[in-house]
C-alpha cells in the first residue's frame, strides 16, 4: 500500500504515456465491424470541490418531520419505479405546464448498468471545484428520500423538498387528470428535481436515469454530454435480454450533436452505441483510447490514480474510494467535465491540475465500500446485480485484508440472486442471509435457498430480520479473536445498505 507521496520529478517516474499506449494496443484488437461504425462519427483526438456528501438524517423539527412524512405517503401512492408504462408523454406533458425548467440549464446526463451514482458524484465534485453551481439527481436513495436532489453537493433540506413538492403539487394533478395514467413516483420526483435546479439556479445538472434511457422521465432534458456508463445485464425484462438490447435503450439519451463518453463496453453494446452517435452527428470519446487510467495505486482510504483525459495526462491523483471499478468511473467522470468545458473540441489545455486533485480528493459515495464500523470493520456495498457483485469483490479482496470475511445478503426478488451470491462465494467464509423492510424483498428462506447452492450449508445462516443478521455476523466475525482481522460485509440491495447504515448508527 502507499500513502500520498510528495511530488516527484517527472524524471523519477515512468513514462504514462507507454501504459497508455499499451491500453489502446488492447482495445484495438476488439471488433473489426466497429470500424465501419466509427469512419461516420467524429471521435475526440487532442496533442476544490463541493463538501463531503452525506446522508441527511430525519428532520430534528417535529412539524418538518411530520410534513416530510405527509409528501412521502403520496408520493408512496403513485406507481412505484419498478411499475412502467415506457413513455415520456407524461413526464413532457408536466414539463410543458411548469414552463420547461429542465431548458433552463445545461446537462450532463448518465446512463449505465453499474456506477451511475459514483461517476454522478464524482461528476459532481469537479464541476463544484471549477466553481459551477451544480445540481444533481440521483437513484435509488440510500436512506432519505431528499438525497435524490442535491443542491451544491448536498442534499437540498426537508423544508425546501417539502416546498418543491407543493409548488408543483397543482400541476401535478393538473396532468394526472389529462392522462390515461397518473404521474409515477419516480416522474414526480424528476419534475421536482428539474424545478429545483431551475429556482436555484444551477448553472449545470448532473442527472442520472433511473432505468433505461429512451424511456425514462429524466430523458426530457438533451443533455450537453451524454455518459454511458459499463452496460451488462440487469433488468432483463424491462430492458432486454442481450448487451445489445439493453444498450439500444440506453442509446436513447444520445442526443442530436452531444458529446458521448463511452466506459468501457461489450463490443455488441459498443456497436449500438457508436451506430447511434453516427446517426445523431455526436462527437465521442472512448475510455481506453481517448481516455482512460493509466495507472493505479491501493493507497490509504482509497487509491492513487494517473489518469489520461481528453487534454493530457492527471498524475498523482487521490481518489478516496476503493476498487478498480471506481478508478474507471473517475476516469469517465474526468472525460465528462473535460467535454463540458470543451477540452479536446473549442480548446487544447488539460483542466487544472490541482483543482482536479482537490475535487477527487472530497469525493463521497455512500454505501459503496463504505467503512461503518471497527472492530470488527463493517463495510457496505449496495452491489445488486451479478456484476457489481464482481466489482464488490474484487474490490474488497484488494482494499482490506481480512482473515475472514462473513457476508450478510439481502437481496430483492426480480435480479438474479444466483449470480450475485456466485460473486461472492470465493471471499465470504460465510453468510448470513436475511431480507429488508421493502415488498420487493426476496423472502430470506428462499434466498437461503439458493445461497445453500452455492456455499453449502454448512457456511450459511439464516436471520430473516435484518438486526438479527447484522449481530450474528458481527459475532462471527469476532470469533478469531480482537485482532484476527475478521469483517462484515453488508450487500445485496440498496434498502439492504441503507437500513444497515441507519442500524449502524450512521445518519
Amino acid at each position: 500500500m502507499s500513502e500520498l507521496p510528495p511530488d516527484h520529478d517527472a524524471d523519477d517516474q515512468p513514462d504514462p504515456r507507454t501504459a497508455f499506449d499499451e491500453i489502446i494496443a488492447e482495445e484495438t484488437t476488439r471488433d473489426p465491424d466497429l470500424a465501419v461504425i466509427e469512419a461516420g462519427s467524429r471521435t475526440l483526438r487532442t496533442q476544490g470541490g463541493p463538501p463531503e456528501a452525506d446522508i441527511p438524517a430525519r428532520p430534528a423539527d417535529p412539524e418538518v418531520d411530520k410534513a416530510l412524512r405527509e409528501v412521502e405517503a403520496e408520493l408512496a401512492t403513485r406507481w412505484g419505479e419498478t411499475k412502467l408504462e415506457p413513455s415520456v408523454s407524461r413526464i413532457a406533458a408536466l414539463m410543458d405546464v411548469l414552463g420547461e425548467p429542465q431548458r433552463s440549464y445545461p446537462s450532463i446526463h448518465i446512463t449505465g448498468t453499474n456506477g451511475k451514482t459514483s461517476t454522478a458524484r464524482m461528476i459532481e465534485a469537479l464541476l463544484g471545484a471549477f466553481e459551477l453551481r451544480t445540481g444533481r439527481y440521483t437513484s435509488p436513495h440510500v436512506q432519505s428520500i431528499t438525497e435524490r436532489i442535491s443542491l451544491d453537493g448536498a442534499p437540498i433540506s426537508a423544508e425546501r423538498f417539502i416546498e418543491t413538492y407543493r409548488d408543483i403539487k397543482p400541476y401535478v394533478e393538473m396532468v394526472d387528470a389529462s392522462q390515461d395514467y397518473r404521474l409515477s413516483f419516480f416522474e414526480v420526483l424528476t419534475a421536482m428535481a428539474y424545478a429545483a435546479f431551475a429556482d436555484a439556479p444551477a448553472d449545470v445538472a448532473v442527472v442520472e436515469v433511473g432505468m433505461g434511457g429512451s424511456w425514462d422521465a429524466t430523458n426530457v432534458i438533451d443533455g450537453d454530454v451524454a455518459v454511458v456508463t459499463p452496460i451488462d445485464l440487469d433488468h432483463t425484462d424491462r430492458l432486454g435480454t442481450t448487451h445489445a438490447e439493453i444498450a439500444t435503450e440506453k442509446a436513447g439519451i444520445v442526443k442530436q450533436g452531444a458529446t458521448v463518453i463511452l466506459a468501457q463496453q461489450p463490443v455488441e453494446a459498443a456497436q449500438v452505441l457508436l451506430k447511434k452517435a453516427v446517426e445523431v452527428d455526436a462527437t465521442v470519446a472512448r475510455e481506453g483510447l481517448e481516455f482512460g487510467v493509466v495507472d493505479r495505486q491501493v493507497a490509504v482510504g482509497g487509491q492513487l490514480l494517473t489518469l489520461r483525459g481528453l487534454g493530457g495526462e492527471y498524475r498523482e491523483v487521490y481518489l478516496p474510494l476503493h476498487g478498480a471499478h471506481q478508478a474507471h468511473n473517475a476516469a469517465v467522470a474526468l472525460a465528462a467535465v473535460e467535454a463540458f468545458f470543451g477540452v479536446g473540441a473549442q480548446r487544447p489545455d488539460p483542466l487544472d491540475l490541482d483543482t482536479v486533485r482537490k475535487a477527487f480528493a472530497a469525493v463521497a459515495s455512500p454505501g459503496r465500500l463504505e467503512v461503518v464500523r471497527r472492530s470488527p470493520t463493517v463495510v457496505l456495498d449496495a452491489a445488486h446485480n451479478p456484476a457489481g457483485a464482481r466489482a464488490a469483490a474484487e474490490a474488497i479482496g484488494e482494499a482490506f485484508q481480512f482473515s475472514r470475511l462473513i457476508g450478510v445478503v439481502g437481496a430483492s426478488g426480480d435480479k438474479n440472486v444466483r449470480e450475485l451470491l456466485e460473486a461472492f462465494e470465493p471471499v465470504f467464509a460465510e453468510v448470513v442471509v436475511t431480507q429488508n423492510s421493502s415488498h420487493r424483498a426476496m423472502d430470506a428462506d428462499e434466498l437461503a435457498g439458493i445461497a445453500v447452492e452455492v456455499f453449502g450449508e454448512e457456511r450459511v445462516q439464516v436471520e430473516p430480520r435484518l438486526p438479527d443478521a447484522l449481530e450474528a455476523a458481527i459475532t462471527l466475525a469476532e470469533e478469531e479473536g480482537e485482532f484476527a482481522g475478521g469483517g462484515v460485509l453488508v450487500t445485496g440491495s440498496v434498502i439492504t445498505v441503507g437500513e444497515a447504515r441507519l442500524l449502524l448508527g450512521k445518519g
